[in-house]
This record gives C-alpha cells, sequence and structure tokens, in this order.
C-alpha cells in the first residue's frame, strides 16, 4: 500500500504528465492495465450513471465503495478515487470515508471545492472551504494516513469572470494546508495554464476537454497530470448505442464483427 502511494507521488514529479484512465468498473480498471497504463482514478458520475443514480453525490458512498473495492482487488495499478465533496455534511464523516479508502488500498483521492444543491453546482466560500481542507489534513496527519489528496478547485469548470485570479487565489490558500496537487476542470486556455503553474509548486492537473491542447503542449507548459473525467464512458456507451440501433435496422449481428 505504501509503495503504491509512493509510486503515485513519483509520477507527479515526471518530466512526462501522468495520463489518468478514468474507471467506473473492474472491466474498464483492466483495459488500462493491458495498455500499460500507469495509474487510473474511479470517475464518480460514470460510477453513479452506471449504477442509476445522477453525479453529484446522489449514490450511497457504500455503494460507491464497493465498487472501488471491486477495482482495487483487480488491479495492480495506483487508484486514485474521485471523493467529489467528501460523501459527508461534516469534516469527521468525510475523514472516515477516506480512512476506509485508505484501509483498502486507494493511493489518492480528489476532493472538490463546489457542492451540488439541488441539481445546481455551487462554488463553496474559499475560507470555509480552507478550514475544511485543515481540518482534513489535520486528522490525516494525527492518525499517520498516506494518501496524495487533490484538490478540484471548480472555477473554470463553472465559467466564473475573472477565474485565473481567482483560482490563484484560491491555490494560495489551498496549498498552505498540505495539500499534494491541484485539478483544474475545464480550462483549456494555453495562457491560462501556464499563469496559474507559474504560480504555484503544486502540480497541476487538467482534465479531457474538445479544445484541450495536446499532450505535448501541455507538457511544455508543466501540466503534470491530464485526467479523462467520464467522457471514455460517454463516448463507449453512444458507440453501443449505435451498434444495438444497428443490429435492429439490419435484422442481423454483422455490425459486431
Amino acid at each position: 500500500m505504501k509503495s503504491s502511494i509512493k509510486n503515485f507521488r513519483e509520477l507527479h514529479k515526471a518530466e512526462q504528465p501522468l495520463i489518468l484512465g478514468n474507471v467506473w468498473n473492474v472491466q474498464s480498471a483492466k483495459i488500462y492495465q493491458k495498455l500499460d497504463y500507469q495509474a487510473i482514478g474511479t470517475s464518480s458520475a460514470a460510477v453513479a450513471h452506471s449504477l442509476g443514480y445522477e453525479d453529484g453525490e446522489n449514490m450511497p458512498f457504500g455503494e460507491y465503495f464497493f465498487i472501488i473495492k471491486r477495482i482495487i482487488k483487480n488491479t495492480s495499478l495506483p487508484v486514485s478515487v474521485d471523493l467529489e465533496a467528501g460523501y459527508g455534511k461534516d469534516v469527521e464523516t468525510v475523514f472516515q470515508n477516506i480512512k476506509e479508502l485508505a484501509e483498502i488500498g486507494v493511493a489518492g483521492i480528489n476532493i472538490e471545492d463546489t457542492i451540488v444543491f439541488e441539481g445546481k453546482r455551487q462554488l463553496v466560500d474559499k475560507i470555509i472551504f480552507t478550514s475544511k481542507l485543515k481540518s482534513l489534513t489535520n486528522l490525516l496527519t494525527e492518525n499517520n494516513i498516506d494518501i496524495f489528496l487533490n484538490v478540484r478547485c471548480d472555477v473554470f469548470l463553472l465559467q466564473l469572470p475573472n477565474a485565473v485570479n481567482e483560482v490563484i487565489n484560491r491555490i494560495k490558500l489551498y496549498e498552505a494546508q498540505s495539500v499534494d496537487g491541484i485539478f483544474l476542470p475545464s480550462i483549456t486556455s494555453e495562457n491560462d495554464i501556464q499563469k496559474i503553474i507559474t504560480n504555484t509548486a503544486l502540480p497541476i492537473n487538467v482534465m479531457c476537454m474538445p479544445n484541450l491542447p495536446d499532450f505535448k503542449k501541455l507538457q511544455s507548459l508543466g501540466v503534470k497530470r491530464i485526467s479523462m473525467g467520464n467522457f471514455v464512458n460517454d463516448f463507449g456507451y453512444r458507440k453501443i448505442e449505435e451498434i444495438s440501433k444497428a443490429i435492429i435496422s439490419n435484422q442481423n449481428f454483422q455490425s459486431l464483427f
């Protein structure tokens, strides 16, 4: 377990960015292992949809934990878990969830500075969220729990004004709480990425988007981790729909072969 976490940390220091394969079940995890990916991460949206829930902590943590545990048992790759806002209304519950994940061998987690309320994603006040981070990191240290804590900042995801400055201000608060990385979904501008990277020593994680620069360019900008989110899952099921439609239209199975 310790070696998996150590390996996962080292992957964020490599010259080439870590390409994280995002998974939702054991089958998807095995694909990335077969293809020699270096690490995988769960997509909470993809897992939720596979279980019949909407994203936004609508699936019970116990059901999510079962899927994560099955993935851990069936791969030797470091596994990071998308924990959304923590699956708990208080810090102690969130900490207990992280503790359970660490006990089964999870190498890292993402925790985000937004909450979903009545179907709408909302940014948490940065002082309140920083206080939450401080309490969590203190509890992790006190209980000797080592896990890669990647903070997802959703300013770009929500398309807020003055996004770069807001992100930089938030990162300064977050990095003071001994977190390990920053995840910025929906950022795509090379200038924005470069400006943020020059303002922090933490490894920056970006996510698959239509206008995201290619991996070589992201490496030159200093990006250390690239995630896929739920896009591979969505793409795969669109293809299943196309094939299933062809089976009915053609009245045979030739489209499968």
